[in-house]
């Protein structure tokens, strides 16, 4: 059974009251624009906000806040490590860094919007490293003592990136890949 979000349960308690977003103003000291936003989705708002609300539709803070399973933390931490460490496969497999990810993105990117963008963004940011990598190769082909220095400047960059980003996304389940082109587009989050 799917549960509903702050802001289905929001719109259901308010209407339930029969209380229009104004009045819900009124009585929660909460600004009507501050609702509206709540309602639409478009923020995530702190506990004090919410605590006023339930108190002005007569609830528990527990009727309109979704509290999070520890179990599905803990798998979405698993499969955000899996999704930005396996690129190191590309050290094996040639591509697999580009190929891994990308497996991964297709099977969980509909289960959750934090693995589809985060897939999003470690495919865009690996595909650019080989792409970096063969125009490397390509432009200083002449050149072998410049094209070593060049593609082992932009793999150690690869390197040290993915490495921040592992951690990153698993201690704060966010990520930044400086320099990717977007190839995938990323959709924002609220």
């Amino acid at each position: 059974m799917k549960t509903k979000s702050l802001s289905e349960n929001l719109i259901y308690q308010r209407k339930l009251k029969g209380y229009t977003q104004e009045i819900l103003s009124e009585k929660s000291n909460v600004g009507v624009r501050t609702i509206q936003r709540i309602e639409k989705g478009e923020v995530e708002p702190h506990l004090q906000t919410i605590k006023l609300l339930a108190e002005a539709l007569e609830i528990n803070v527990d009727e309109l806040i979704i509290l999070e399973n520890p179990n599905e933390e803990i798998t979405e931490r698993k499969w955000l490590f899996i999704l930005h460490s396996v690129p190191f496969l590309g050290f094996i497999i040639p591509f697999a860094n580009v190929f891994a990810p990308l497996i991964i993105w297709a099977v969980k990117s509909k289960d959750n919007k934090v693995y589809d963008n985060h897939g999003k963004a470690v495919i865009n940011f690996h595909f650019t490293i080989n792409l970096l990598l063969l125009v490397s190769l390509l432009l200083f082909f002449p050149f072998p003592g410049y094209n070593y220095f060049g593609s082992a400047a932009i793999v150690l960059y690869g390197i040290i990136v993915s490495i921040v980003n592992i951690f990153k996304s698993i201690n704060t389940n966010t990520y930044y890949y400086p320099l990717s082109i977007p190839f995938l587009k990323i959709k924002k989050a609220f």
